[in-house]
This record gives C-alpha cells, structure tokens and sequence, in this order.
C-alpha cells in the first residue's frame, strides 16, 4: 500500500511530488551496525535526496552518556536543527539507505522534541534510488531557521520506570530484536552484555513489519504482528531493542495501527544487559 500520511510514513510518489515545497525539509539519517562495514556520511556524500540534510544520530545525542545514542537534551536538539535549517513551520521527511531502519529513530526524536509534522520515506532511499529518482551529491546551502521544542516526557523511558513497569505488570514491554538474540540463543554484538530479555516482554522482531522491499507493512499487518506475538494493543506499550534505533519502527508501527499509548526504552538492552542486579530472561 502507499502511504501518505505526512506525521507517520510517506511514499516515494508523495515525496517526488512535494520535493520542491519551500517548506520541506528532508534528512538522510541513515545508521549502521558497526559489522555492517558501511559508512553512513561518506555514503551521504556521494548521493542522497536532492536537498537533503545529514542527521548523525551519534552526535544530535546525548554524547556525555556512556550508553549509546541516547536522546539529546531539548537545548541540544533545537541547536543542532537550527543550524541545519530545519525549524517551525517546516514538514520533515526522514529516510536512510537500508530502506527503515534508522529512520524510524529521527522520526521518535522529532516527536519526543513536541513536532508532529515529521514522516518517514516508504522504503528510503534503496526505492527511491530503485524508481529511477533524482539524486545529488553536493550539499543543500543552510540558512538556520527558529525551531521550537516541547518536551514529551511520556513517549521516553529510563530503566527505572521499565524495571516498575516489568515488575508491576505495567505496560506491555515489547522487544525489535531477533528472536535469537531475544531468546538468548545469539551473543550480543556489544560485548559485555548479557544474553536474554527484559522478564515478561514480548518479542516483535522489527523485521516483521516490514516488507522484502524495506517498505511498511500494511496496518493490517501490523496489527497482526503484534497479535500473533501475544501483545495486548489494549495496553500502554513500551518498545525497546539492542540500543533504542529498531525499537522506533515498532513506535512508528503503532502510531499506523491508531494505538497512541506508546512509549521508547532508550537505554533498551546496552543498558539493561549490563547490569547483574536486573533480571533476565530467556526461552
């Protein structure tokens, strides 16, 4: 299906007919797993979306955090989107080159920050690049743009309201890994971790949401995903993964289905698994 919903996933169709809107901005925030030998900037360089801007999840960060990619402060965010001209009034379009995998995460850390107007690309930059579309190399020329944040509290958990939550049956607490790594059954690829689950969470690998060309399923679909993994959509839901980047396509998922009660497990396992006084759990 094409979807064309400007605050969760559009298409490639949608972007092509919106991309010379005066007020569209558009950013590669493509991230990879260090095994995965790529390098997201110098891929940024050679070619991207015409006008897009490079977002670096690693450093529009919290980078005094030990863990990760960890969500930046408000002051942080607005600073750095400033400067790359992104601010109020603008519509976002997010996209990375596996098709979504990072994106997903820009697209919760806008949200996080208050801002709605914020979609990800349908299939990212493989489709775009697949249907034959425009492509650039040089920069886009940036003027800073006013930005604004209002600070969502709710859709963020640290590891002591996941660990209540886990204890107290409070939410759901649903995990993007593997089921291998979920299980135990696969080593961690941070070393130092241990191998399990959070106790009482489900397993919706993020994979099961998407299509074998990297693009959403339908919201049939991934309602059916969640069903099938025992999760009850009637919950408040907490979604974690190994460092809270797959973890945001599940969000992004349940922001299609309708369900708002959501909430993202930032430290997810990179924290969790390192520390011997929380319990885990395998199968």
């Amino acid at each position: 299906m094409a979807y064309e919903d400007p605050r969760t996933v559009v298409s490639t169709e949608w972007l092509a007919q919106h991309l010379e809107d005066p007020d569209l901005r558009i950013l590669d925030a493509s991230w990879y797993l260090p095994d995965e030998g790529r390098d997201p900037k110098a891929e940024y360089a050679a070619e991207h979306i015409p006008g897009a801007r490079f977002f670096d999840i690693d450093e529009i960060a919290d980078t005094r955090s030990p863990l990760p990619h960890m969500a930046p402060s408000p002051e942080k965010f607005m600073s750095r989107m400033r400067a790359m001209g992104v601010g109020d009034g603008h519509q976002v379009v997010v996209y990375d080159g596996k098709g979504l995998f990072s994106a997903a995460r820009v697209w919760w850390l806008f949200r996080l920050m208050g801002k709605q107007d914020v979609a990800v690309l349908d299939g990212g930059l493989p489709k775009w690049k697949a249907e034959g579309r425009p492509l650039e190399d040089m920069p886009p020329i940036l003027r800073e743009r006013h930005m604004t944040t209002a600070f969502q509290h709710h859709l963020v958990k640290d590891v002591t309201q996941v660990a209540r939550a886990a204890k107290l049956g409070e939410a759901e607490i649903v995990d993007a890994r593997s089921p291998e790594r979920f299980c135990g059954r696969a080593p961690e690829p941070r070393p130092g971790l241990r191998s399990g689950h959070i106790p009482g969470a489900k397993n919706v690998h993020y994979a099961t949401l998407l299509g074998e060309d990297g693009t959403l399923r339908s919201p049939e679909e991934i309602r059916a995903a969640f069903e099938a993994a025992g999760v009850d959509l009637a919950r408040p839901i907490i979604t974690s993964c190994g460092s809270g980047v797959t973890a945001a396509i599940l969000n992004l998922g349940l922001e299609v289905i309708g369900h708002r009660n959501h909430a993202l497990y930032d430290g997810s396992w990179a924290e969790w698994g390192q520390f011997p006084e929380l319990a885990v759990e395998t199968c």
